[in-house]
């Protein structure tokens, strides 16, 4: 029974992962069909992350005193109705309107269900039961988003969103009728919720995945638009490069999950690093179809921050960790929208197209120093702690 609520939990993240990446893989289409720049376009991504960022905490927060399984079950009605809506806009506006109504329910999902999945596992595997729920997002960049590509390419970027949307509706039944209820916890208060702003470690760890993960939305967004013109390939070349990237994240998510639930700390630095490398590499291989693949393989490898990331915010978060699990969330839209922000201001001050990679590097180096000033900070805590006994 476990298995399957890991399945049913997944499947929502693989319905939220493949909107929020196929968005990204779309970004050429949205731009032919409403007349605008693809920069222009980039801002519907910022639209949907801007969601993410203010909808995570608010609804974590506000939704501390009703059963888990209730907000999971209310948040994917709203990211169908969101996905169904942007399907239907008719202009760049509307559009960014309902991306934002999209992203609204996006991380206090992640955080919910990434709760649900903690706690029917030790404590030992925390880490990897959050990687299971994980899964579905970096799943979704192997099979979802290709496929919602293909059907952007072949029958229109607007029955993508349209799939997304039933997608969204089969995870809500499958949750009401197979998930547990999980009682809402007595202590559960907005208050206690927001202790977790109180604590240092909770700041210094949203920031590493908020710095350190742009890199990987200011490549992803603008990555379609490089095979185009830098590589030189075809549009169909496209749903195959992100299968590599999605191949890439799974690998990352699944060996970070583990190696997090033996050394944290590590596992946090060695894959900011790797992000790093693979950033610095991007410019040069992205003239020619093998060494980008090999490169865009590692920056998906980095994407298994995102379960480091979370399993420290619960382990630094106690009694808070409904807030700190949705904040997770928030910092990584945060950064989706400013990778593509700062790749965008990149290309249109004529840097070149591939200036997405230095961009991607500094932000992974600054993601890598908040991580040194966190170690710095946990150390000098220990010691004040030893000096007061």
């Amino acid at each position: 029974m476990t298995t399957a609520i890991f399945i049913i939990l997944a499947l929502g993240t693989f319905a939220i992962g493949t909107a929020e990446f196929a968005a990204m893989s779309l970004v050429p289409m949205i731009s032919r069909s409403l007349g605008i720049s693809e920069p222009q376009a980039g801002y519907t991504i910022i639209a949907y992350a801007a969601g993410v960022s203010i909808g995570a905490p608010l609804l974590a927060v506000f939704g501390a005193r009703f059963s888990r399984k209730t907000l999971l079950i209310g948040m994917m009605l709203l990211y169908a109705a969101g996905n169904a809506l942007s399907a239907l806009a008719t202009s760049f506006y509307a559009l960014l309107v309902f991306r934002f109504i999209t992203g609204l329910p996006h991380g206090a999902y992640f955080g919910v269900a990434g709760l649900v999945a903690a706690s029917l596992v030790p404590a030992s595997k925390r880490s990897q039961a959050v990687s299971r729920v994980i899964l579905g997002l970096t799943i979704a960049t192997i099979a979802g988003v290709p496929m919602a590509n293909m059907i952007g390419l072949y029958v229109g970027w607007r029955w993508t969103f349209v799939s997304i949307a039933a997608l969204a509706l089969l995870t809500l039944c499958l949750i009401r009728f197979l998930v547990p209820h999980q009682p809402p916890c007595p202590d559960a208060t907005i208050r206690a919720e927001l202790n977790a702003l109180r604590v240092k470690q909770v700041w210094l760890t949203l920031g590493i995945g908020v710095i350190g993960f742009g890199g990987i939305f200011c490549v992803y967004t603008y990555l379609a638009s490089i095979m185009d013109h830098v590589t030189h390939l075809p549009e169909s070349a496209v749903p195959p490069m992100l299968a590599v990237l999605g191949i890439g994240m799974t690998a990352g998510t699944l060996l970070c999950g583990w190696l997090a639930d033996h050394r944290m700390m590590p596992t946090m630095g060695g894959v900011l690093l790797t992000g790093a490398v693979a950033m610095a590499a991007f410019p040069f291989a992205a003239k020619a179809v093998i060494p980008l693949t090999v490169v865009i393989f590692l920056i998906g490898a980095s994407g298994g921050l995102s379960t480091v990331v979370q399993s420290r915010l619960l382990s630094v978060a106690t009694g808070s960790e409904g807030l700190a699990a949705a904040l997770n969330q928030s910092a990584f839209n945060t950064a989706n929208a400013i990778g593509p922000w700062l790749g965008g201001l990149a290309i249109a001050h004529d840097l070149g197209w591939t200036s997405v990679g230095w961009v991607g590097l500094a932000l992974s180096l600054g993601g890598f120093i908040i991580f040194l000033l966190s170690l710095a900070e946990e150390a000098w805590s220990k010691q004040a702690r030893s000096r007061g006994a």
